[in-house]
């Protein structure tokens, strides 16, 4: 096996930056099971990284930065969001990571891991075929709240919104008329699961707008 060190994964990066562009980068580096981030370190110095190996449990962070084991770590991962976590170890180009974190953020982490295809997901998780949707609406919680979202695409079975609030999974929801809970989060916010499957004269005018 080959023996890449950070700076050879350097310079394949800014190859990949030239040839792929900016814009689809993120995706194909998601794909290949690469990620990009920053890590802050006790002093408060931050640094960026690339981030490979992620699970619930950990992951490689990727630096020239020599950081000891058992030092405390704050780290932003792409499309995961924030972790907290301690270097258990160095590997060859960087350190690994060890994840501290409560059961509802692993839970969160999880369903990140297992939804990383915006907005609704890989076609094998999808158990009717979704549309599009250009249609803005609302969730209601169970205590009344209500949250602006966009519709992202919908099927007879569920939806992918767009929304700034992340209700836990399992959590049930209105959206408009049509009642679900929250299945799954994306990057672009949360995934419901309809109670009823919708009649597909309802889905249509969902899709449209007719929430």
């Amino acid at each position: 096996m080959f023996d890449i060190g950070f700076s050879e994964l350097l310079v394949i990066a800014v190859v990949a930056l030239i040839v792929i562009g900016p814009e689809k980068l993120p995706k194909v580096a998601r794909t290949a099971g690469v990620m990009f981030g920053r890590f802050m370190l006790a002093d408060m110095t931050e640094h960026s990284c690339q981030v490979s190996d992620l699970s619930i449990d950990g992951a490689t962070f990727l630096t020239t930065v020599d950081v000891e084991p058992h030092a405390p770590i704050v780290g932003s991962i792409q499309d995961v969001g924030r972790v907290d976590g301690t270097v258990v170890g160095k590997v060859p180009g960087g350190i690994r990571i060890s994840f501290q974190m409560s059961s509802t953020r692993r839970q969160r982490l999880q369903a990140r891991l297992n939804w990383n295809e915006p907005p609704g997901g890989s076609a094998d998780q999808r158990r009717h075929h979704r549309q599009p949707a250009d249609a803005k609406s609302h969730i209601t919680l169970p205590d009344g709240r209500a949250y602006a979202c966009e519709v992202l695409d919908i099927s007879l079975s569920g939806a992918a919104l767009r929304i700034a609030v992340l209700p836990c999974l399992g959590t049930c929801v209105s959206l408009g008329k049509m009642r679900g809970r929250v299945v799954r989060y994306h990057e672009c916010g949360i995934a419901i699961e309809f109670l009823k499957l919708l009649e597909r004269t309802t889905l249509a005018g969902a899709a449209t707008g007719n929430l």
